[in-house]
């Protein structure tokens, strides 16, 4: 006997990736239903070889369901997600609603997945920041080694990260710098994104910091390590999908480059693409499409006793959100509710 999943806000971006993905990984659903808003309702949408209309949210009765993915935003999920919590339907939620809430899981898989058992508490788990999931995997096996003190990252995110009126303005910027009478202005974002980067996403908070980079500290305390040191600065640069990070790491005790190397190729999740040559490395294009969060540049940092510098690169709407939530539903399926 399979599960009956639901998955809401299947229209958009991270919606129809965690539908891709639930195909792709053979997850073992006897049901799948795609739920959308009012407006989107009988949309169709694939699920492997197989066609789903969208139903409507609104009045959905989740009672007999056992997992909802939900894909739908702060506001909508705050109204819907205990409504499918109180029906018996545990919630595995991409929204930045419930991650800091300490009676709430928030979970990747490969770094802290015994942290599902908690889901009893309101059967809600949160799934983290695209930014911070990547992070986090590369960070937990260096981290039981020779356990960390403090990271410095700047990441480089790409425009679907703000959804499809990110990609759609880098789209239409791009072409309007080409095509007299077709200029964008910038709607979605601050400035313009094509052929430009922009040190800002999310809202500025008061000591300077926007939200995103306050997210990413949070989250690594809560997911890896309460004493870990974080500061960040977060970019968004003209993209389509996938986003990098520069992370330079600081160790309690001394890690040398080729242990860390091996450790992460031992690693779940990762994959150690690094050659010292011209196209050793991975980019974002070579990664979407991809499960795999990739290493490369793994070098010693000769400016502090035990640091170490490396690229860490992944497809933000698979690793960063769809894949990761549909990971810790097989990771719940294993350890708590135990069908299929």
């Amino acid at each position: 006997m399979g599960y009956k999943v639901v998955v809401a806000g299947a229209t958009g971006n991270v919606g129809r990736e965690m539908l891709n993905i639930l195909a792709e990984r053979e997850f073992p659903a006897d049901e799948v239903v795609a739920l959308a808003s009012r407006r989107s309702l009988g949309t169709e949408v694939s699920y492997g070889d197989k066609t789903l209309k969208c139903k409507d949210i609104e009045g959905f009765d989740f009672s007999g369901y056992d997992i909802a993915l939900f894909a739908i935003g702060s506001d909508a999920t705050k109204q819907y997600a205990p409504i499918a919590a109180k029906a018996g339907c545990v919630v595995i939620d991409n929204s930045s609603l419930y991650r800091y809430d300490p009676e709430i899981p928030l979970v990747v898989p490969e770094v802290n997945p015994e942290a599902v058992d908690g889901y009893t508490k309101k059967n809600i788990i949160a799934n983290p920041n695209c930014s911070t999931a990547q992070m986090v995997v590369a960070l937990k096996p260096l981290h039981d080694r020779a356990k960390i003190k403090r990271v410095v990252v700047s990441t480089y995110q790409s425009v679907s990260g703000s959804g499809k009126e990110g990609i759609d303005e880098l789209w239409d910027q791009t072409k309007g710098l080409y095509v007299p009478g077709q200029e964008k202005e910038p709607k979605k974002f601050t400035k313009q994104i094509a052929f430009n980067v922009i040190p800002h996403i999310d809202v500025f908070m008061e000591d300077g910091s926007t939200k995103e980079e306050w997210k990413m500290v949070a989250e690594t305390k809560k997911i890896v390590d309460p004493s870990i040191k974080v500061t960040a600065t977060c970019v968004r640069v003209p993209v389509f999908v996938g986003h990098s990070e520069s992370l330079n790491i600081e160790f309690e005790e001394f890690l040398d480059e080729d242990e860390a190397r091996d450790i992460l190729r031992e690693a779940p999740g990762i994959l150690v693409v690094d050659k010292r040559e011209d196209g050793g490395y991975v980019t974002p294009v070579e990664c979407v499409g991809d499960y795999a969060t990739f290493i490369s540049r793994i070098r010693q940092d000769s400016t502090i006793e035990n640091g170490l510098n490396l690229w860490c690169v992944s497809d933000n709407l698979r690793k960063g959100a769809a894949l990761n939530a549909v990971q810790i539903a097989e990771t719940l399926g294993k350890r708590c509710l135990k069908k299929g």
